[in-house]
């Protein structure tokens, strides 16, 4: 396992989310405030703010893209075009491992019932399903911004 995808695995198991977990293994890279970049992504797990929209992983991975073509293209005009064209990538590959880029469907669970959330530690769907995303988006991130 690469040395990223290890940090964001053990950022996930410490108690980060999903989204903190993936930024905080590109903070050093990226030349971010480990303390701001966790903060900016602290409302981004479960899909964003629980409401299990687009998983967290990938859209800690936008925001790893984002920032890398600030710095890469600081004076280029065509950074939101590089951008835009590098999430849709990232977006299409991670569809093709995983079928979709929204929590819900990826947990196949609720977790604003009670029901979902004990299914969710039922299944141990933290490591089956939420480490799994967070450690395929590192790897395609890496990918990615080559």
């Amino acid at each position: 396992m690469s040395i990223k995808k290890d940090q964001a695995i053990d950022s996930f198991e410490s108690g980060l989310n999903c989204a903190q977990s993936v930024l905080k293994a590109f903070s050093k890279d990226l030349s971010l405030n480990e303390s701001q970049a966790m903060n900016m992504a602290s409302g981004f797990g479960a899909g964003m703010g629980r409401l299990q929209e687009t998983c967290g992983a990938v859209t800690g991975a936008y925001m790893v893209i984002g920032l890398y073509n600030s710095l890469a293209f600081q004076l280029n005009e065509n950074r939101n075009d590089v951008t835009t064209a590098m999430i849709q990538e990232f977006e299409t590959r991670f569809k093709t491992i995983h079928g979709t880029t929204a929590c819900k469907e990826l947990l196949n669970c609720d977790l604003n019932t009670d029901e979902g959330q004990s299914m969710f530690q039922e299944k141990n769907l933290h490591k089956k399903v939420c480490q799994k995303c967070i450690s395929d988006a590192v790897d395609l991130l890496v990918e990615v911004v080559k």
